[in-house]
């Protein structure tokens, strides 16, 4: 290669990473406020600190903020500016969502939007909540919202098995990791529970309901003990000094390897996902596509499943690999 031609390249590389920073640094921040379930007081958390910024002279709105008809949030809301929600008629039921147009053409500093992990009514722009919220920060929004941690996608299979509950509305990890601080609003047990019987998070003819089941003292406790693992994890990510140190002090790779129908894929995919995380490393996903699996020999149910796992790998930030080889070991090994 001429070395005018290599400079070049490599000045256009450097130019390329200056633009990513300028980008990046006029990007709006994120603030998440998590907790390990409702009625811990994130919302009243975020809402509280926005009261304060107001009075500092900041402009800060309420993109969307879901009060659960309590008294103490809905006092919050008060004397904060609010920007009208959209409607959307699905099924003959009037939902409400955050109008993400308007908090864009509004352009506030700061926006409060509650309840990350939300599912967007059909007919919304994104399929996700945390997807406005991305939109809104690559306007230069800076956004504060909230989060249950049994929300985490990697953590599905966890929860299921320690509280026996199937979250239904999840958001892949990485999203946690865009945020700029991640603030863990902490609660004890047997508060989160007097709380409830107190009927501060749901209306009374709930609360025996709840306390039998979501909300018994060991579930709370598990909950309790993944947020704070997952803070941990975040305060230890953020801390690193360097990527030189960082390539220096972390082990191998992490990587999964997946078969068309197998029945763990899902359960693997999450653990290597929290397992990266914490070692802070680059994973992949990795399938290798043998003759008698060609799209002209497989059933379409099997297609479908392969798909769904291919999608969470992605969705889980893994870096996805789709071979073709007569030896699957082979191939892996190849590759």
């Amino acid at each position: 290669m001429h070395p005018s031609s290599e400079h070049t390249e490599r000045d256009a590389e450097r130019a390329e990473r200056f633009l990513q920073l300028i980008q990046r640094s006029q990007r709006g921040k994120l603030k998440v406020y998590l907790g390990y379930g409702p009625g811990v007081g994130k919302t009243y958390r975020m809402l509280l600190e926005a009261h304060a910024l107001k009075e500092r002279g900041v402009d800060v709105v309420v993109g969307y903020v879901e009060d659960h008809g309590r008294a103490e949030t809905q006092a919050l809301v008060e004397g904060l500016e609010g920007v009208p929600r959209r409607r959307e008629t699905y099924k003959g039921v009037t939902l409400e969502e955050m109008d993400i147009d308007a908090v864009l053409a509004r352009k506030p500093t700061i926006a409060l939007v509650d309840e990350l992990a939300h599912t967007n009514a059909p007919g919304s722009r994104n399929g996700k909540r945390y997807q406005d919220v991305l939109e809104l920060m690559e306007a230069g929004i800076h956004v504060i919202t909230t989060l249950n941690v049994q929300h985490l996608e990697s953590l599905y299979d966890t929860v299921e098995r320690l509280v026996g509950v199937k979250v239904k509305e999840r958001l892949p990890d990485w999203v946690l990791d865009e945020a700029d601080e991640v603030v863990n609003i902490d609660l004890s047990t047997e508060d989160l529970q007097q709380r409830m019987r107190a009927g501060k998070i749901y209306p009374q003819e709930r609360v025996q309901a709840s306390l039998a089941n979501f909300f018994q003292h060991h579930n709370l406790e598990h909950l309790r003990n993944l947020t704070l693992r997952e803070i941990a994890a975040h305060i230890e990510e953020k801390g690193r000094s360097s990527p030189i140190e960082e390539r220096i002090s972390a082990p191998d790779q992490v990587m999964v390897c997946l078969s068309s129908r197998g029945p763990d894929s899902a359960t693997l995919l999450r653990y290597a996902s929290r397992l990266a995380g914490r070692l802070n490393r680059t994973w992949y996903a990795l399938y290798v596509q043998t003759p008698s699996e060609s799209p002209e020999q497989v059933e379409a149910q099997t297609q479908r499943i392969l798909s769904d796992t291919l999608t969470l790998a992605h969705q889980l930030g893994a870096t996805v690999f789709t071979f073709q080889g007569v030896d699957v070991v082979e191939t892996m090994l190849h590759h």
